[in-house]
């Protein structure tokens, strides 16, 4: 039995019947959550938690368990943890704003076979719900090479894309697109992410074979600032997300 979300209900003062009205659901869905390893829809879960004053992870602790590889585990530890996030991509959409569509795409296109796409897909919409929707998110501002939004088969793109912009609508999504008329940049050497956290700052950097963190930021903080000054600005990205004339 799912202690945590009964507690949470005493706690809250609400009954099953009372939360599934809250959340858009039949009761019966909600007394299934109630039994061990049931957990919800991530739209559900954030909903639930939001009634009921918690944290996804408070009631469902093993949302995030466990099937990244392990050498990633630390930065999802960052993640959870981080009060900003800065990411840069310059090949594809941020993790934490791709689609299930796209995510699948994106992981198919490597070694992996279909059933590790498949929980390495699921691993990454769980974390973008204990990331973005959680009760008080962390600013998110993402930097996107207009190349990754131009590459993939339109039928998965332009979902994709429409995310984006409901995402980029949200006040703790800052979304920006580097043209192509950029030219050459500083980014090209790789993706990165910068967390903000209460013990500092903490990088993520990605390769062909694992990623790795780093506290020595203070080069990436110089590519950010450059990237970002040549970046549109949000009203004119989400035109530009809009309009995708290259996919009409």
């Amino acid at each position: 039995m799912n202690q945590a979300l009964r507690a949470a209900l005493a706690d809250a003062g609400e009954t099953v019947e009372s939360l599934a009205e809250q959340v858009g659901v039949d009761p019966k869905t909600v007394a299934r959550w109630v039994n061990p390893g049931r957990i919800p829809h991530p739209r559900h879960r954030a909903a639930a938690a939001a009634a009921l004053g918690r944290e996804v992870e408070d009631i469902w602790p093993d949302v995030l368990k466990r099937r990244e590889p392990a050498w990633l585990r630390p930065w999802v530890e960052v993640e959870l943890q981080a009060s900003a996030l800065r990411a840069f991509q310059v090949a594809v959409v941020p993790g934490l704003l791709q689609t299930p569509d796209y995510a699948s795409a994106v992981l198919a296109s490597g070694v992996l076979d279909p059933d590790e796409v498949a929980d390495y897909v699921a691993t990454r919409l769980r974390r973008q719900t204990a990331v973005l929707d959680r009760r008080k998110p962390p600013l998110f501002v993402a930097l996107i090479d207009e190349f990754a939004l131009r590459r993939g088969d339109p039928e998965i793109m332009n979902p994709q894309l429409d995310h984006l912009v409901k995402m980029a609508q949200r006040p703790h999504v800052l979304l920006h697109v580097l043209p192509l008329d950029a030219g050459l940049h500083a980014g090209q050497a790789g993706p990165f992410v910068i967390a903000t956290t209460q013990d500092g700052d903490v990088a993520y950097l990605d390769d062909q074979a694992a990623g790795r963190l780093t506290n020595d930021t203070a080069a990436l903080w110089a590519t950010w600032d450059t990237l970002r000054s040549m970046a549109l600005s949000r009203r004119q990205t989400i035109d530009f997300l809009e309009a995708r004339s290259w996919l009409t």
